[in-house]
């Protein structure tokens, strides 16, 4: 069984990553920043730690026992799909919020990585991403000044 102490740094790691990832939706002004990817992640994690210890805190063997974490990460990827279904909107000429949705997807899987003790791909992957956030911003906006660029300026 996990200690309070591995437990706490689990959580603080997905907490960490969830700002890291919020920060750069922040930085441009979407509503789905740091508190919601910190809240994302950090829920994510708390959940997968929940289905780690269950055994354990309900003292039952392990083999005996239907394994939790697979059916708990997937739910968490059906509840985020929910609220992450909830922040796109579609109007007649573009659809808005797609990629901050899927923001909140990815925080949740890194937060799922960090439940599960996988800190390195955890952080790996968390500063893969946003780093791949920031350069394709960096790609769209030049797109914006190239002539014949057909990119819309309301895009997410």
């Amino acid at each position: 069984m996990l200690t309070f102490e591995q437990m706490m740094v689990r959580l603080l790691v997905a907490l960490a990553l969830g700002a890291l990832v919020g920060l750069e939706r922040e930085l441009i002004g979407k509503d789905a920043g740091i508190r919601t990817a910190m809240l994302v992640s950090g829920g994510a994690a708390l959940f997968t730690i929940i289905s780690v210890i269950m055994p354990a805190v309900l003292n039952v063997n392990t083999e005996q026992f239907p394994v939790l974490s697979d059916r708990v990460i997937s739910n968490i990827v059906v509840g985020i799909g929910f609220l992450g279904g909830g922040i796109i909107f579609k109007t007649s000429d573009h659809v808005k919020g797609l990629t901050t949705a899927a923001v909140v997807w990815v925080t949740a899987a890194i937060g799922v990585l960090a439940g599960l003790g996988l800190a390195r791909f955890a952080i790996t992957s968390a500063v893969l991403i946003t780093g791949l956030l920031y350069i394709l911003r960096k790609l769209r906006l030049y797109e914006h000044i190239r002539p014949g660029s057909k990119v819309h300026e309301n895009g997410d």
